[in-house]
């Protein structure tokens, strides 16, 4: 071998090909090899290009077909010459189809870039597509009827999570080191566990909503990405984060940057550790292991770990979480091209039905609960720097097990299913809380097996502490799935 450029100089009938080489470089990786000279980022692109297509052709994670050309960005960003995909919910990029999932918006094109857009073109992304999601992004699945169930690349059979799904899998996949993802009930760390990914949900107000949105799903929605590397999660966080001009909520900005915090010493930190659902679902007896076998490496390492948990009331969760599906539904309920509810999903179109009954009272009484919920774990921060968890409560189930079109659900019920399948994530959506999923272990199918990590709000620079440390304890980059 000659020299990493040697393996990224290639065309699809070159003999220096090989897309298995350019998988293992993370999104800083890359962009040093750009930075020396080594390759250029016409070449990058050129390879990322075929690996997106031959990810693709397992586990069917693009949304649309691949853009030609790339979106435009910013060279010289941190990120200049990095290949990158887009979510098919957002960040909206101008011009470009979006249609979250669903054969009714096939056609609908963005008036402009949202915040977060304009700041992953001036990172120096180069964004090529975008990845699928469940219809109106309101599942664990990813398996919509409009393209399909994408697949898991550790093993086709089982799906992905959700809802950014397609990004999980193309990321695993090897076709794109990051890929943007938004989390509103677990959405970037359930699949982040499913595919053997890391994946943060950011503080709320970290990063940009606007300027269409200034309180989406009610301050449920954090945006940000899957990687496969913590520092590439550091690295990033760097370059997106901060409030847009007019945002409602700001998240403290950070005391330096997220990259220092990679060797950055966490102290003695007090971990509370539970593998116990505040619904009472069963856990799968593999993730329980992992989870315990976590924390037992964080008291070997110094840290002050007991079994804690906040206390709340698990139906105060589920009323609050409705009022997160309500507030997904209402733009399609008030924009001048509304969905057909012929070509909708049985969930989605219960949903917007439900929604259209809604009265201001019974979403007082969400925003209440959801209140409750805050209030309930915003006291468990002030005893305790680090909560750690599952990221899910079983492994990735087969194609199906969750499906968006099965009659005969209510809001509710929907909400009780998705929720026994991942009962530990969306307690932080609620409050507000950044929290991170790390693939710390496998099952003995090989399955991966994710463990979720909440620090107290804004303390992003504590998750990426832990997560360096654990990272380095606990490797998990060379394990690879294709």
């Amino acid at each position: 071998m000659r020299g990493s450029g040697n393996l990224l100089r290639t065309t699809k009938t070159g003999e220096n090909v090989d897309l298995h080489e350019y998988s293992r470089y993370d999104a800083v990786g890359l962009r040093e090899l750009i930075e020396a000279g080594e390759v250029t980022a016409v070449e990058v692109e050129t390879v990322a290009r075929e690996a997106i297509e031959a990810a693709n052709a397992v586990v069917n994670g693009l949304a649309l077909p691949v853009f030609s050309p790339a979106l435009d960005h910013d060279p010289d960003g941190p990120f200049g010459g990095v290949p990158f995909l887009i979510k098919d919910s957002g960040p909206m990029a101008a011009g470009v189809e979006f249609t979250i999932g669903s054969r009714s918006l096939r056609g609908v094109r963005a008036p402009h870039d949202t915040d977060l857009m304009r700041r992953f073109r001036a990172a120096g992304l180069v964004t090529l597509g975008s990845t699928t999601v469940p219809e109106l992004c309101l599942s664990f699945a990813t398996e919509p009827v409009s393209t399909g169930p994408t697949r898991n690349p550790w093993d086709p059979a089982r799906g992905v999570g959700g809802s950014s799904g397609g990004a999980a899998a193309m990321v695993a996949a090897g076709a794109v080191p990051v890929a943007h993802a938004n989390d509103s009930a677990g959405s970037t760390r359930i699949p982040a566990g499913a595919c053997g990914l890391v994946g943060l949900k950011p503080s709320r107000g970290r990063t940009p909503c606007g300027p269409d949105s200034g309180d989406p799903a009610f301050g449920g929605v954090g945006d940000f990405a899957v990687t496969r590397t913590v520092r590439d999660t550091a690295r990033l966080l760097d370059a997106v984060q901060g409030p847009g001009v007019g945002d409602k909520y700001t998240a403290p900005p950070p005391l330096r940057p997220y990259a220092d915090e990679l060797v950055a010493d966490p102290g003695r930190l007090r971990i509370g550790v539970t593998t116990r659902p505040w619904s009472g679902v069963p856990v799968d007896a593999e993730v329980v292991e992992v989870t315990n076998r976590v924390a037992t490496l964080l008291s070997d390492l110094g840290h002050d770990v007991t079994e804690a948990a906040p206390r709340l009331g698990w139906e105060d969760v589920v009323l609050a979480c409705r009022s997160e599906g309500f507030a997904i539904s209402a733009p399609f309920l008030t924009a001048p091209r509304r969905p057909d509810p012929a070509r909708l999903e049985a969930v989605s179109r219960q949903i917007l039905a439900e929604s259209e009954e809604l009265r201001a009272l019974d979403l007082l009484a969400m925003l209440d609960a959801q209140n409750r919920v805050s209030r309930a774990v915003g006291p468990f921060f002030t005893d305790h720097d680090l909560f750690v968890t599952p990221t899910l409560g079983e492994l990735p189930p087969p194609h199906g097990t969750l499906s968006s079109d099965e009659p005969g659900h209510t809001v509710d019920s929907w909400l009780r299913k998705l929720f026994a399948h991942g009962p530990f994530t969306v307690v932080f959506n609620l409050t507000g809380q950044p929290a991170l999923s790390l693939p710390l272990g496998q099952s003995a199918s090989g399955l991966p097996i994710g463990v979720q990590f909440v620090a107290p709000y804004g303390r992003e620079d504590t998750l990426i502490r832990v997560a360096a440390l654990l990272e380095q304890a606990l490797p998990w980059r060379d394990r690879r799935p294709l």
